[in-house]
């Protein structure tokens, strides 16, 4: 069995591509890291950690998911090479998490035993580390080989459940911040999206314009319902100020921003670019 490095293809040639995505995996910790030095979270600084990491992890995990879309729309299909790293390192910053929160409680296991069974945010990501780390564990060429392609399929469709079920724990916490429905925005989105892909829409400008107002309301609707039902929020008040610029630009804005800069890449692709010549 030959070793391939991160950076390097399946040819075991130096990958740029491959290069760039490992390093900038590792930005968020350093950027942790070097808050933590410098007093930026105080002089405790593992509730914040806690947060970031929990931020980040789920970031890049919605960034795996969104591998797939890009290399579709922006016809790049070489960007699929670097889709199981960043799954993979979804897995070791939801670890990190996991070891940061078990510091935020002193490793106190049976006060975190008695958390994770009787909380809903934390039975919910048990579950959902339990089946990231399965997925990681078996992301191995071998094992994907040992196990045949549609095995290994099946066991990594069952992401989507893993990414929602990650996203209620993140919903589900004592506080209401704007990156808990941003990420359940972007969630919506790629899910919609790969449902208009296995009908042939994933690269219509028109059809993924229609998404990101679709989804932009969805996220406006989430936070006004959710904040209605878990916390108490008037939900009218909450749907004004979403759609109001006064406050500052809300989550349903940012996704719609988002979506829509994407239906103007499939635009461009689809007028400008040329299409691959197929030799014959």
């Amino acid at each position: 069995m030959h070793l391939i490095w991160p950076w390097q293809d399946r040819n075991r040639k130096f990958s740029g591509l491959k290069a760039v995505t490992l390093a900038l995996m590792f930005w968020p910790a350093v950027g942790l890291l070097y808050s933590t030095a410098t007093g930026a979270f105080g002089i405790t600084p593992l509730g914040e950690l806690t947060f970031w990491s929990g931020i980040w992890s789920m970031g890049i995990l919605l960034l795996a998911l969104s591998i797939t879309p890009a290399a579709s729309i922006f016809r790049r299909n070489r960007l699929i090479i670097v889709r199981r790293m960043i799954g993979v390192t979804a897995l070791i910053y939801t670890l990190a998490h996991i070891v940061i929160y078990f510091a935020l409680r002193f490793w106190n296991f049976t006060v975190i035993a008695n958390e994770m069974v009787t909380s809903v945010s934390l039975l919910a990501a048990t579950v959902s580390t339990v089946g990231l780390g399965a997925l990681g564990a078996t992301s191995l060429d071998a094992i994907i080989q040992r196990m045949g392609p549609e095995n290994w399929n099946r066991l990594h469709n069952l992401i989507y459940i893993i990414t929602a079920l990650a996203l209620i724990h993140f919903l589900v916490v004592p506080e209401m911040y704007s990156e808990q429905y941003i990420a359940c925005g972007m969630f919506f989105w790629l899910m919609v999206w790969r449902l208009l892909n296995r009908h042939g829409r994933g690269t219509d400008s028109r059809q993924l314009a229609m998404l990101a107002v679709a989804a932009c309301l969805f996220t406006a609707a989430l936070e006004a319902g959710w904040g209605w039902l878990y916390y108490g929020y008037e939900p009218l008040g909450t749907l004004g100020t979403n759609f109001s610029l006064v406050l500052g630009v809300s989550a349903a804005w940012k996704i719609l921003v988002l979506g829509l800069l994407i239906a103007l890449a499939a635009t461009w692709q689809q007028t400008f670019r040329k299409p691959p010549k197929v030799s014959v």
